[in-house]
């Protein structure tokens, strides 16, 4: 790690340790509340919520909210909690009781993805040689996917899938919007339409296709919960090992209270892998730079969080470099270091479901009849998930009848073989740039592949003859040889060369206060809580936004000249303001919305701005557009 990337971490920590800024004297505590974000704004109206409870409250409180008249949509017991639409006035009562742990907004979620102009006679598709995946070599054999999306459009390319519709309750497969059947491609497609051209990671995995976004490409955060824990509950029945979350809302909370996050987290614990999308919100439109973009439930510590890279159409990494739009650490209000790993995302040709409203819109993103072309850290996500599918397969074909990996080991081999990239100038991405590295396919199989799932806790489990690098195309790709767990940054070969009960299924990644179960040698990349927000902000007036900080010179500690954004400072402003480009009291207000009403999906200003620039939580990308 760089003497800058270290200082970087210092400073940051000192303001984030704890989940929140630590106030200076000179500033009031706030009042705890149980409300996310978005409610402590106020409403006017009735309002869907999401309440999670303490254990064994949820039958009581779902009695005394039908009294007064509210109404229950639905029940999510694997995280203590109940979807209902409240009076405004429930709020102060809800936040005042016992029984009740947090309350969210069942916050609108949106695909990640972006529009790229092509054509036929200037694609070339090289994603497959790139990851060093040849035609025939794994296929996700025997591996279930659940694809929590917009659906799937049925076609040569898919056989033998499953749909569930979490919207309509409809049986026939549907995909209204296209997202779905794109990313659905990426990873499984059989290659029929296209010759094999089009192939996906892995054309033998089982795809589980739930339902959960509109003909708009927006959905509920309350009907994805009810997606993943129907894919929990029938993982047994339908084979599910990964799902898939290319989607995704602001985050209003911290991890711990957020009930989408609580939701993927208790996939995981289940078993269950989970690969998420980490946001497009990584640059404005000018391509100033950002970072803290990530969103939920891309900041859950357990996932397989991912960003987006541009492979510039070629074999070649030395080329690769992390997409403009990938949203970058750290996660808001926690300061966890995201994303985990970065994969390619930009100008990827899938299938496309023609007739649906996204090519409707944008015909230039079709190519031909039967695909089209995506960017997005939705593409990033699908294409890892299509590599965790292989990588399942090599681990299982070489360990059959022991003991499958477990999606925190499965996690830290993708870290361990990814490689690090540089920018343009040959700087090396930092650590909530690009976790840590782009997703290495091969190396990661091969890594896979060698590990005896049998080997008790404690002993080596992989043969310390397996090379640390990939050749793919005659280039030699250094493994990163590193995983981030939770506050430290651990490097080596015991990192995944011994079977580590941090590895084990009941344990959340990063959760542990110490790394030496991995490695006694580990380097801490995060911080201590000494130095207070007098210490480091220029002033008690500065104006902290709960979202992204753009520009050189905004308020904010620099990173490489770009600019970091925290989460709330207690006291000041209740964190729903963005500064813009400058100090406090300079901000010229004409560049942000900050959010999207999560009741309506009307676009909702901070109340400083005119809103002609980003759309804070609008995730999906055509042309540019948030």
């Amino acid at each position: 790690m760089s003497q800058k990337t270290r200082t970087f971490f210092v400073l940051l920590g000192a303001l984030v340790a704890t989940g929140r800024l630590t106030a200076s004297s000179s500033q009031p505590s706030p009042k705890r509340t149980k409300l996310d974000v978005s409610l402590r704004q106020g409403v006017t109206g009735p309002v869907r919520v999401i309440i999670r409870t303490r254990p064994g409250a949820r039958a009581a409180l779902r009695q005394r909210l039908r009294h007064h008249g509210d109404v229950i949509h639905s029940e999510h017991a694997s995280i203590n909690a109940l979807t209902a639409t409240i009076h405004p006035e429930d709020l102060a009562v809800l936040d005042a009781d016992n029984s009740v742990a947090a309350v969210s907004a069942d916050a609108i979620v949106s695909s990640d993805a972006a529009g790229t102009d092509t054509s036929v006679q200037t694609i070339q598709n090289t994603l497959l040689p790139t990851l060093g995946l040849p035609s025939g070599r794994l296929s996700g054999w025997g591996v279930g996917i659940a694809v929590i999306d917009s659906g799937l459009q049925p076609s040569a390319d898919f056989s033998g899938f499953r749909f569930f519709d979490f919207i309509t309750g409809a049986s026939v497969p549907s995909d209204e919007y296209g997202h779905g059947t794109h990313i659905t491609g990426l990873m499984a497609s059989n290659g029929t339409l296209s010759g094999g051209a089009y192939r996906g990671i892995a054309p033998r995995a089982r795809i589980i296709s739930l339902k959960v976004l509109d003909a708009n490409g927006s959905g509920l955060t309350s009907t994805v919960i009810r997606a993943v824990e129907f894919a929990v509950a029938n993982k047994r029945r339908l084979g599910i090992d990964v799902i898939n979350l290319s989607l995704g809302h602001p985050i209003f909370e911290s991890a711990a209270t957020d009930p989408l996050v609580q939701a993927v987290e208790r996939a995981v614990r289940a078993g269950v892998a989970v690969v998420v999308a980490v946001g497009n919100v990584g640059t404005d439109k000018n391509g100033n730079e950002g970072y803290g973009g990530i969103t939920s439930p891309g900041n859950s510590p357990s996932a397989i969080s991912v960003g987006a890279t541009d492979a510039h159409a070629t074999v070649n990494h030395a080329d690769d470099n992390v997409a403009w739009f990938s949203s970058r650490g750290p996660a808001w209000y926690d300061g966890f270091a995201k994303p985990d790993v970065v994969a390619p995302g930009t100008a990827l040709i899938s299938d496309a479901a023609p007739k649906a409203n996204l090519f409707k819109q944008y015909p230039s993103l079709l190519v031909g009849r039967d695909f089209a072309s995506l960017s997005g850290t939705s593409m990033a996500a699908a294409v890892t998930t299509g590599v965790v599918a292989d990588v399942l397969e090599a681990n299982r074909t070489a360990n059959e009848g022991k003991p499958f990996l477990t999606p925190n080991a499965l996690k830290a081999i993708l870290q361990y073989t990814a490689v690090s990239l540089a920018d343009s100038t040959g700087s090396r991405y930092d650590v909530l740039t690009q976790g840590t590295g782009e997703v290495n396919a091969l190396g990661a199989e091969a890594l896979a592949a060698a590990i005896d799932t049998a080997m008790p806790v404690g002993q080596s489990w992989t043969a310390y003859g397996v090379a640390r690098s990939t050749t793919i195309s005659g280039e030699t790709l250094l493994w990163s040889q590193n995983i981030v767990w939770g506050t430290f940054l651990v490097s080596g070969a015991d990192v995944v060369w011994t079977n580590s009960p941090l590895f084990a299924r009941n344990v959340v990644w990063g959760s542990a206060s110490i790394c030496e179960p991995i490695d006694p040698v580990c380097d801490n990349i995060v911080w201590g809580t000494s130095i207070s927000v007098a210490d480091v902000v220029w002033g008690a007036n500065v104006v902290w936004g709960s979202n992204v900080v753009w520009g050189s010179k905004a308020v904010g500690l620099l990173i490489d000249g770009k600019n970091v954004v925290w989460g709330m400072v207690a006291g000041v402003d209740g964190g729903d303001n963005i500064v813009w480009g400058t100090l406090a009291g300079a901000d010229d207000g004409d560049n942000i919305v900050w959010g999207t009403d999560v009741l309506s999906g009307a676009l909702r200003s901070s109340g400083v701005d005119s809103g002609d620039n980003i759309v804070w939580g609008t995730l999906r990308l055509v042309k540019g557009i948030f």
